[in-house]
């Protein structure tokens, strides 16, 4: 048997991205072939985060005989990594393979291929990361829980959503927006701490002065917050760590002080998005995907609640192309953050010889591509179409880790022309090629201005206010 290989291009290459090779395509041709083998193998995988939460996940790869263990590793490692950024965690068991788990130990250890991963998720769960190769009937079983959180629209509130490349900040009463504001800042570029702090407030006391009082407020934001702290957010990343540990860590705390100790609830963006499709469809089962700076993702479950789960899609892998662009930060190629965000549009944008004046920062030039679309510039709609194509093959692997009913897709990105370019064939795409999906799954763009602020109103809703 030759060598499996999962790479595989589309029939129809994109002509921006001809060598882009979804993973759900290459995943289901490596599992009929290993179906079709001989005595194939069962790999037992379980990643734990905190509350002694599990998910798991099982698999069949080929046996020794068939010497496809490169194929087996590359399948399994994209299964792992798609877990681990999924769900969280900072102990991985694996169990049916010695030669694979010995593999996975390598990839992440502290000098390993994925130890940016590790080294995240460790400070995250502020645990020691591991990975464990045990025997198969040793791999924990599922043990996973979700909350109810939001919907809440009694009083006056402000809902702040803290975007990479802009704020946005609602002021409501009783469930109605009676002032919306967006403004362009640049967290990511800026080392002063205050520059955070002092941005936030400013929307926060603008949309005060338009209430009588402030009863709650909600923020949305990306990171990962664990008891209103921030515990990692890339909106800081040029923040010094000693600066960001005595001025940011405990931002919204304080933030909550000035404002007499109301109600206050932080919840990453990809939650908040969920929400928001959640409350403006009623309905459940929602995955959210906000596409701006980086690509924003959160869940809503069967039950209407928040699972818990990382949701950090940014990181996921959604094309088996080794040599396609690699994500700044955790150094990995084919992940969601360069497919499903402003970087996507300026990767193609130059794929499509589109030229941009010097020293323009990434959200001018994503206007740029989107002025050109609005004018029906064949070049700019191609990138949207591309991104289109994208999506649809990535909801389609998503869809093997969520149970979804309806996808919400809102950010940046999908603002004008180019976003119903990218809703149109995401659609075509699966029920070309995923039809069973296609009829149990709605995707929503939702209207410009819903799309713009949406997310600052649903964060509103966050807080309990307790009388």
């Amino acid at each position: 048997m030759e060598k499996l290989n999962l790479k595989i291009k589309l029939k129809n290459q994109l002509s921006l991205d001809s060598d882009y090779s979804p993973i759900i395509l290459g995943n289901i041709a490596f599992e009929n072939a290993v179906k079709d083998s001989i005595n194939p193998v069962t790999v037992r995988i379980a990643i734990e985060r905190n509350k002694n939460q599990i998910a798991s996940a099982e698999c069949l790869v080929f046996n020794n005989k068939y010497n496809q263990n490169e194929a087996n590793y590359l399948y399994l490692e994209r299964l792992i990594k798609t877990l681990l950024w999924i769900r969280g965690g900072f102990r991985i068991y694996i169990g049916g393979s010695d030669l694979l788990g010995k593999q996975i130990i390598e990839t992440y250890s502290k000098n390993g291929i994925r130890s940016f991963d590790q080294k995240f998720m460790a400070n995250i769960y502020e645990q020691p990361f591991e990975v464990l190769n045990v025997s198969l009937e040793n791999v924990p079983t599922s043990n996973e829980i979700s909350e109810s959180i939001g919907r809440h629209l009694d009083g006056c509130r402000i809902g702040f959503d803290a975007g990479g490349s802009d704020r946005k900040v609602s002021a409501l009463i009783d469930g109605v927006a009676i002032f919306s504001e967006e403004v362009i800042w640049h967290p990511k570029t800026m080392s002063d701490p205050y520059y955070h702090y002092n941005g936030i407030m400013d929307s926060l006391k603008k949309a005060a002065s338009k209430l009588p009082r402030v009863d709650a407020i909600g923020v949305s934001s990306a990171g990962i917050f664990i008891n209103n702290r921030v515990s990692v957010a890339s909106l800081f990343i040029e923040v010094p760590q000693n600066l960001f540990d005595t001025h940011i860590r405990d931002m919204y705390l304080n933030i909550q002080n000035e404002f007499d100790n109301v109600p206050l609830e932080v919840i990453n963006d990809g939650d908040v998005t969920a929400l928001a499709g959640a409350m403006s469809l009623d309905s459940n089962n929602v995955l959210g995907i906000a596409m701006g700076t980086s690509e924003a993702a959160g869940y809503v479950d069967k039950y209407g609640n928040i699972t818990g789960w990382l949701n950090e899609l940014a990181f996921v892998p959604v094309d088996y192309n080794q040599n396609s662009l690699r994500d700044d930060w955790s150094d990995d190629y084919g992940v969601g953050v360069t497919y499903f965000s402003q970087d996507a549009v300026i990767k193609l944008a130059t794929e499509a010889n589109i030229v941009f004046e010097a020293n323009m920062s990434p959200a001018e030039k994503l206007k740029v591509i989107q002025n050109l679309s609005n004018k029906n510039d064949i070049r700019a709609i191609e990138i949207f179409k591309t991104i289109g194509v994208y999506l649809g093959y990535s909801l389609a692997y998503y869809s093997r880790f969520y149970e979804i009913k309806n996808v919400l897709i809102l950010g940046r990105v999908t603002s004008g022309i180019g976003g119903q370019k990218i809703l149109e064939e995401a659609k075509n795409i699966i029920k070309k090629e995923f039809n069973n999906l296609y009829k149990k799954l709605t995707i929503n763009l939702p209207d410009e201005k819903n799309r713009r602020v949406g997310q600052s109103i649903a964060a509103a809703s966050l807080p309990k206010i307790t009388k």
